[in-house]
């Protein structure tokens, strides 16, 4: 299905500044359906008692050939040859349910979900009080709460409370550390919202998106711009890709900060991550397209040659050679009609090819999901077919 990828706003100089967000068609690939068998049901009666029922049976072969079944299903494993165990199993279940632990781990829960940080450290006290062992999840749902409030008090007993938890011996993990990370955003401390980032990663442990989100906006709030893009390259070191919310948070720095190159690059970053940005991020776009300093920033010449060359090599979206020309931006808001067609400028819009990564990527992706839908040694030919459609 192609979906239509360009800005809210009509974005326009001496040139087609749409030309610079192209379309992409997403395949989908038809997935293998797999049935379920029912397992019979006499198969499932694991805790009761066959002996009455073979006692009441008069017929001696239907006897025999029950026996026989119900022998080969416990073998295999669907009838269980111990039923014992499946009581004995629920029964420690019961116990952990039953239990001090288990008990504050479920009105913890409680407290999660109605958000009531009040009654989850009165449970955190009592807890301490009575020498009650808590694990990890215990303190992360404590942590959770803490880097949700507002309240200057519970930022400052999450920070207690992960001073504890290190005191207990319990080893974190990403969401405990992502918790703290927000504490410290809380506190406006995005440094140490960073440093906890790196603390995760020499621990063993791969941050995820919301790991860097703390330190990322906290910088940026700040105006800090190097230490802001220091977290978007330890982000890509750690093989993480940032959503349109990390990537507008740093284009607004940019922008704000008058820089005419970190607003190229991104701009173009989301071009290919995000595709279709949201009405608060174009918002942003046009806020530095009518700026003076976007008047000023370009190049007076360039080589056409050059930038017709990198077009065709792109997939004919865009050049990658930087502002061209200089003057003031001409910003407006319109509509394309069904053949695509600008109502405001009267320029329509053309189809872009992929480019040649995005080629390169497609074409393993493909082969990787044909080879393992078939085994014959010779399918990995597939993939040069691949190359010669797509080229």
């Amino acid at each position: 299905m192609p979906l239509a990828a360009s800005l809210p706003p009509s974005l326009f100089r001496s040139y087609s500044f749409l030309s610079g967000f192209k379309p992409k068609t997403h395949t989908l690939f038809p997935l293998p359906c797999y049935a379920l068998e029912c397992v019979p049901s006499h198969c499932l009666c694991t805790r009761l008692s066959l002996r009455p029922f073979f006692e009441h049976l008069r017929h001696e072969p239907l006897r025999r050939t029950l026996g026989v079944t119900l022998s080969t299903a416990a073998a295999a494993g669907v009838v269980s040859p111990n039923p014992g165990a499946t009581v004995s199993t629920m029964s420690k279940k019961k116990a952990r349910r039953d239990s001090p632990e288990g008990i504050l781990r479920h009105q913890l829960g409680l407290c999660s979900k109605s958000g009531d940080l009040a009654q989850a450290l009165r449970l955190y006290d009592e807890a301490r009080a009575a020498a009650t062992s808590l694990s990890v999840h215990h303190f992360n749902i404590l942590l959770y709460l803490c880097s949700s409030s507002a309240d200057p008090v519970g930022l400052e007993r999450g920070f207690q409370i992960y001073r504890q938890m290190g005191l207990d011996g319990v080893a974190p993990n990403e969401a405990t550390f992502t918790s703290v990370a927000r504490l410290a955003a809380a506190k406006e401390d995005p440094d140490l919202a960073f440093d906890l980032v790196k603390q995760m990663s020499s621990a063993g442990i791969p941050p995820k998106l919301r790991s860097f989100g703390p330190a990322l906006f906290g910088f940026c709030k700040k105006g800090d711009v190097q230490k802001a893009h220091e977290v978007e390259a330890y982000m890509a070191s750690s093989g993480i890709e940032p959503d349109e919310a990390e990537l507008a948070a740093l284009l607004e720095l940019n922008v704000r900060k008058g820089r005419g190159e970190g607003v190229y690059r991104l701009l173009h970053r989301m071009r290919v991550t995000v595709r279709r940005v949201s009405g608060s991020t174009a918002e942003i776009i046009e806020s530095w397209f009518g700026s003076e300093v976007a008047e000023e920033v370009g190049l007076d010449k360039w080589d056409v040659r050059k930038v017709k060359e990198e077009m065709v090599k792109g997939g004919g979206g865009w050049h990658g050679q930087g502002w061209l020309g200089r003057g003031r931006w001409n910003v407006g808001r319109t509509e394309m009609d069904g053949s695509g067609v600008c109502q405001q400028c009267g320029e329509k819009l053309t189809c872009i090819d992929i480019d040649p990564v995005e080629t390169e990527d497609f074409a393993n992706s493909l082969a990787k999901l044909a080879s393992q839908r078939e085994v014959r040694a010779d399918f990995m030919r597939f993939k040069v077919c691949v190359y010669t459609l797509l080229y």
